[in-house]
């Protein structure tokens, strides 16, 4: 896991209430799991529970349905100082950049992500299983993360946190504790592990 704004020169940055805290990264890689992580750890989440709880997210999504519409209004995220809110990744750039965030960035094994994606959309009736090659999304993927990792580090609004999907149910208090530790100790480290549910790891990396 890395972060920025690490260096001594930097000046002090705000802290986690003065702030907004997203839980990034692709469809699928986790995000949702972070999220009730935090929930349960004591963040304040901002959630509309407009998307239901579902087959491909038993536990929630945790959603806000306006930050879909950023590009046409963001003046509501002014209001949700203090709150954590799940963003894919694509959305970070339109996000306010007068306002500091505290981002936690999912990682995930990529064959892992493009199965549980096909296998959410196959359900939908959106697309085949056999729709897009692998091989074509995962390059697709890859050189779209390489990009935003870079534009992340030039964005000093921006305090980022990258956090691994598979290895957090390897040992789950290891990382709700550094995931405390990078959100100023005020959570329940405890109550984030205990969430973890590794029944819902069902797209395996083989």
């Amino acid at each position: 896991m890395k972060t920025n704004l690490q260096r001594s020169e930097q000046p002090a940055i705000p802290t986690v209430s003065e702030a907004i805290t997203l839980v990034s990264g692709l469809p699928r890689s986790g995000t949702s799991m972070m999220m009730r992580m935090l929930a349960a750890g004591g963040m304040t989440i901002a959630t509309d529970n407009i998307r239901k709880a579902n087959v491909d997210n038993p536990n929630g999504y945790y959603e806000l349905e306006k930050i879909k519409h950023l590009e046409e209004d963001d003046s509501w995220v002014y209001e949700e100082k203090g709150k954590t809110i799940k963003a894919v990744a694509a959305l970070l750039p339109m996000l306010p950049k007068d306002i500091f965030y505290y981002v936690i960035f999912m990682q995930r094994h990529m064959p892992e992500i493009l199965a549980s994606q096909k296998k959410m959309l196959a359900r939908r009736g959106t697309v085949s299983e056999s729709d897009v090659p692998d091989d074509v999304m995962a390059a697709k993927y890859e050189s779209y993360l390489k990009a935003t990792y870079k534009w992340l580090e030039r964005q000093d609004h921006f305090h980022v946190m990258y956090v691994h999907f598979n290895e957090i149910l390897q040992d789950p208090m290891t990382h709700a504790r550094a995931v405390n530790d990078f959100l100023g100790n005020g959570l329940d480290a405890e109550k984030m592990a205990q969430v973890v549910d590794t029944n819902l790891y069902r797209q395996r990396q083989p």
